[in-house]
């Protein structure tokens, strides 16, 4: 494999990966139809405004199991980070057996949202993330009767979600954030990271396809799909195990959204951090990437998470990987005890 990501060109229609159902034609917008995993899971497409691409959608699905008795406790929003969709159902099945209702947004440019025009994830700010999820949050309190909504969002999701939070502070829209390895800073040396500042600028306004040479990086992919080193299965076109092309202008609007988080927030809900304890820089597989996070450093996000509000309660887990919840068996567990007592304490 070259060491320089080929530029990226547009998907075509794709008929499925093996092992992986893919949905038929999606239902009419904002009507319910069967989602790609099946039973108990249901997908609406949410219509977007045409983006210099051309048609936008974004992806809401639902775990649609009901209670047995007694109204929900209220309901979770799961937003996922860079080359990534939501197939975590053993995250859904968690929240809906606690008396959540769940849901998860496919951003605009990712997994059901993918349509064969997009460059895969290129925005060239992240606040055009901000209309799908005020929608996703409209759909869940108007439509579906919520009044308390936790948000929880992975990675570069982990991002979106605070800054998206400050922008409605005061609207009562949600009422906690939960994020699992947030993507609040570069996780290179400081002379790449004062370099991505200074060329911010240019690299924002370089066309959609232009790429950043920058060698592959498989440790982290290939620690979690099944046919390699890990337990999951999932769609590798739209998660691939050594991820997506890195666009500079939106390397450029990650690094404009990062500082305007280092400057200060004030979201106004409580906010629940979680990252790895040990951090390591690893491009291949290595045994230890099974048991450390091999794509952010955990000491960054550490450092910034107080600058998300005045609310912030910071957890750093052993053994955790990148996507807390990808962990291995006993790891995950931790992890979702430790949103379990925080949700319980603060809702």
């Amino acid at each position: 494999m070259s060491d320089v990501p080929a530029p990226e060109v547009p998907p075509p229609a794709l008929p499925g990966a093996p092992g992986v159902p893919r949905p038929g034609a999606p239902g009419a917008p904002g009507v319910p139809a069967p989602d790609v995993l099946g039973d108990g899971y249901e997908l609406t497409v949410l219509p977007m405004p045409d983006d210099r691409e051309g048609p936008v959608v974004a992806s809401l699905v639902r775990r649609a199991a009901g209670r047995a008795t007694g109204p929900a406790r209220g309901a979770v929003l799961y937003v996922h980070g860079f080359t990534d969709y939501f197939f975590q159902t053993h995250l859904a099945d968690h929240f809906v057996t606690r008396g959540f209702d769940f849901y998860a947004l496919d951003l605009r440019k990712y997994g059901r949202s993918l349509l064969p025009h997009q460059t895969r994830g290129f925005v060239r700010s992240l606040t055009e993330y901000f209309p799908e999820i005020d929608e996703a949050v409209r759909v869940i309190r108007e439509r579906d009767g919520h009044e308390r909504v936790v948000l929880n969002a992975h990675s570069t999701g982990g991002l979106i979600a605070p800054l998206w939070a400050d922008r409605v502070r005061g609207r009562g829209l949600v009422q906690a954030l939960v994020l699992n390895s947030p993507f609040l800073d570069l996780n290179v040396p400081s002379p790449l990271r004062v370099a991505a500042d200074l060329l911010r600028g240019p690299l924002s306004r370089l066309p959609a396809r232009a790429v950043l040479p920058l060698a592959a990086a498989t440790a982290y992919g290939a620690s979690l799909h099944r046919t390699h080193h890990g337990e999951w299965d999932f769609d590798l076109e739209w998660k691939p195990v050594g991820g997506f092309p890195v666009h500079a202008a939106w390397l450029a609007a990650v690094r404009r959204a990062q500082r305007r988080l280092h400057g200060g927030l004030r979201v106004d809900v409580p906010v629940l951090v979680l990252c790895a304890e040990k951090g390591l820089r690893l491009r291949a597989f290595a045994p230890e990437a099974r048991g450390a996070d091999v794509v952010l450093d955990p000491r960054q996000i550490a450092r910034w998470s107080t600058s998300i509000g005045p609310h912030v309660t910071c957890v750093r887990v052993a053994g955790g990987m990148h996507d807390l919840v990808l962990s291995p068996g006993p790891v995950r567990e931790r992890v979702l005890a430790e949103i379990d007592r925080w949700l319980t304490g603060y809702l």
